[in-house]
């Protein structure tokens, strides 16, 4: 069936395609499909009774139930904001309520970001492979996409430096347990990273909605607070490159939609009226729900979480360990929730998926989708966040021995 097209569609929409994500998450709902193409947080291990409750005394409190459904400014709930200060200032990001602005999710700081940011045609740096969300709201801004592959440590240094010669707008990464790569940045290749994007004057735009899911090493501090620390000392530069990024949906629920952007004040006001053109505000009573829960248990539900996590991960690592192909290379992530496979070059990821979910009832995501520039096929995103550790097992056990068949096919050809 030939798809329609609406008369009189802008170039950047008309273009815009459905993600390969959101047609997997499809497959999630039928029971004989073991999927690891979902990187969403488990809804078993959200704080149902905590949210219950906290929108209960809302309700019952006329006060506050006539400021939760009335219009609200577009900056955030003012408590919220206070609690992201005060949360940021714990991981070394000092700032305060005028450099903090409430989002629907990360998401739409990220879609707030490239609208503020990029003109046609203007250059973006992106990590590869990088978080298809970015690469799909950045799209629809129409710039030069540019690529710097990724090793054990992050971002490759001589390729991200030649990207910063074609001056970007910005550098768009996760540097904790990325998606899909699972990789972490190191501390001293953020270092490099950060020195590199005040020689040329490059943004550098941290997504950090995994930072909390860490379960095993010490924390590595974050960009803006590596900025910070440069900023305080005697010969610096004076400017402020970093915009962080920050979400409650994968500690708390996604369904609350609470992100923000942490960033000088002068992008902050500008995104303020972005926000104002676009939604007015967020939800008051969502606002106003996830700063109660998160300022009762909030380490809680992070330490829950963790548990939990680092468990399904242990089991998909043990698992590929035991039964993977050797030729198939995987990353060991400290934290998030995604494992990165890497296959010979005869294995297409899109073409195994679809064998995959015809023969042994198992989705992944194949690797292509998340590459702005020269796309690798032979790689897939496998997400441990959902599904009990013997079921997360079998699937793993199927795919490995999926791969090993059509190896050896390979091989005889």
């Amino acid at each position: 069936m030939t798809e329609s097209v609406f008369p009189g569609l802008s170039q950047a929409v008309s273009t815009l395609r459905a993600s390969e994500i959101r047609e997997l998450l499809k497959l999630i709902s039928r029971p004989e499909i073991i999927s690891f193409a979902g990187g969403i947080p488990d809804p078993a291990l959200f704080p149902l009774d905590a949210i219950g409750a906290s929108y209960q005394r809302v309700l019952a409190n006329p006060a506050l139930a006539g400021e939760a459904f009335q219009y609200s400014i577009s900056e955030g709930y003012p408590p919220l904001r206070d609690w992201i200060v005060g949360y940021l200032k714990t991981h070394g990001i000092g700032t305060g309520p005028e450099q903090v602005l409430i989002t629907s999710g990360a998401q739409q700081a990220l879609d707030f970001l490239g609208r503020a940011l990029i003109n046609p045609g203007d250059a973006v740096v992106m990590s590869s492979p990088s978080y298809l969300g970015a690469i799909q709201v950045f799209g629809t801004y129409q710039p030069k996409f540019l690529s710097a592959p990724m090793d054990d440590e992050g971002v490759v240094l001589d390729a991200l430096e030649a990207a910063f010669k074609q001056k970007p707008k910005f550098f768009y990464l996760t540097p904790d347990f990325c998606n899909p790569a699972g990789i972490t940045t190191s501390l001293a290749r953020r270092k490099a990273i950060l020195k590199l994007a005040h020689q040329y004057g490059v943004a550098i735009l941290e997504d950090s909605p995994y930072e909390e899911l860490r379960y095993e090493n010490a924390r590595i501090p974050s960009f803006a607070a590596l900025e910070l620390q440069d900023l305080a000392a005697p010969g610096s530069d004076g400017k402020r490159l970093v915009i962080y990024v920050g979400s409650l949906s994968k500690v708390l629920t996604p369904a609350l939609r609470i992100g923000w952007v942490c960033a000088d004040p002068a992008l902050i006001n500008k995104l303020v009226l972005v926000k104002q053109a676009s939604d007015l505000h967020c939800s008051t009573i969502n606002q106003m729900v996830a700063c109660d829960i998160a300022s009762s248990s909030h380490a809680s539900q992070v330490a829950k979480l963790r548990k939990a996590y680092k468990e399904r991960r242990d089991v998909m690592l043990e698992t590929l360990e035991r039964c993977l192909p050797k030729e198939v290379r995987y990353t060991k992530p400290d934290g998030g929730m995604f494992i990165w496979l890497e296959f010979p070059d005869s294995i297409d990821g899109t073409e195994l998926l679809a064998e995959a979910v015809k023969d042994i009832q198992v989705a992944f995501v194949p690797g292509s989708a998340f590459y702005a520039t020269d796309v690798k096929r032979n790689t897939a995103r496998l997400s441990f966040s959902l599904g009990e550790p013997a079921r997360i097992r079998e699937g793993i056990e199927r795919l490995s021995a999926l791969l090993q068949n059509k190896l050896r096919a390979n091989r005889a050809a």
